[in-house]
């Protein structure tokens, strides 16, 4: 291995996430489910989410703060809607099941709704609109979770990071997808820039007197400690508009709360009374559409291609070469992690020996 990083291949990750998953007591079907959306979001370029959260969920599961069986509930149930209950099993494998549900539900009625309690992180939250693309439908996706983000004109984190997914199909190559937090940044970007070594940005993170924190792991510990806290999108007060990302942070709080009586703010924090690690409680909430319940679907595809088009063409700032839409810089990024391989920087490297130590894969 090069003293500071090395590329392994898209097949080679694959196999290890299900090595791993399956050394944990995961059945093949779900360790596969759990490999393609870590995998989907080193492919994308959203490196917080994919291999690197890897050690985050055995450890989890580890701890018994997951549970490796999906015992996925309706409790409650019509033609278009449903309450799933995860009781606190892995969120991408209970996230995948409810909005395969959702998709059904639209297939049949033109619209499905689906909202799931007790679950965990569920991985890249744009995975699941992907999921209503691959069918013709507009797919949405929204979750909660642990406090990291404090209220406009606070320090103290209340909201999680609380992002925002949404899909549709195009007649391009690649679809319109929409995936992002809540917040300026989220967790996972701070722990990448921790790994990496490097500062993150002044305005992303402040103290609870609103100080500006800018060192990695620094701002770990003292989030863990509620000593720190995420911007809401917008920054520090209403003049940059941190009141918009703060209302729509509490948006998907009640989305992913209220619907099926789950946990929300405070209660996600992963520590009981005692002060003692816990289940995490999240909460999701997915939709899809079905889009020629509404118009024809290659009508769609042409409007939404235009549409996006017409973004792209408008006068440039001095200097710049092209303006994106959403998804764009994702599919690209795809192309050529396919072909290259996704880095693995030196501690990511020590994480990944750890868990082939730990369940005697020996792939590495």
């Amino acid at each position: 291995m090069a003293e500071e990083s090395l590329k392994k291949s898209i097949s080679f990750l694959r196999r290890f996430i299900e090595l791993t998953f399956e050394k944990l007591d995961v059945s093949p079907e779900n360790a596969n489910i759990c490999a393609d959306i870590l995998i989907t979001s080193d492919l994308r370029g959203i490196e917080s989410h994919g291999i690197g959260r890897l050690r985050m969920y055995v450890d989890r599961i580890r701890k018994g703060l997951i549970e490796t069986e999906n015992r996925s509930e309706i409790i409650r149930e019509s033609p278009t809607t449903a309450v799933i209950d995860g009781h606190h099993g892995i969120g991408m494998v209970i996230a995948y099941f409810a909005m395969q549900l959702a998709i059904k539900k639209a297939e049949e009625f033109g619209i499905g709704a689906v909202a799931v309690r007790n679950s965990s992180h569920f991985g890249i939250d744009g995975y699941y609109p992907l999921m209503a693309i691959e069918k013709g439908m507009i797919g949405m996706s929204f979750t909660n979770a642990r406090p990291a983000v404090a209220p406009t004109f606070s320090g103290q984190p209340a909201l999680g990071t609380n992002p925002i997914a949404f899909g549709a199909p195009t007649d391009e190559e690649f679809p319109f997808l929409f995936d992002a937090a809540t917040s300026i940044t989220q967790r996972g970007k701070i722990e990448v820039s921790n790994r990496q070594e490097k500062p993150v940005y002044n305005g992303w993170v402040i103290d609870n007197n609103g100080k500006p924190l800018t060192e990695p792991d620094k701002i770990l510990n003292m989030l863990v400690n509620e000593e720190a806290a995420l911007l809401p999108l917008g920054g520090f007060d209403e003049n940059s508009g941190s009141h918009k990302g703060y209302g729509l942070s509490t948006i998907v709080e009640i989305l992913s709360s209220s619907l099926q009586s789950g946990a929300f703010l405070f209660g996600l924090s992963g520590l009981d009374e005692r002060g003692n690690e816990s289940r995490f409680r999240v909460g999701h909430f997915f939709q899809a559409i079905k889009i020629d319940s509404f118009v024809d679907l290659e009508i769609f595809k042409k409007n939404i291609g235009s549409l996006l088009r017409d973004l792209r063409s408008v006068k440039k700032f001095p200097g710049k070469s092209r303006v994106y839409t959403a998804g764009e810089k994702e599919y690209e990024n795809q192309k050529r992690v396919e072909k290259e391989g996704v880095l693995i920087d030196k501690n990511l490297f020590a994480d990944l020996q750890y868990i082939e130590q730990l369940l005697n894969i020996n792939m590495f």
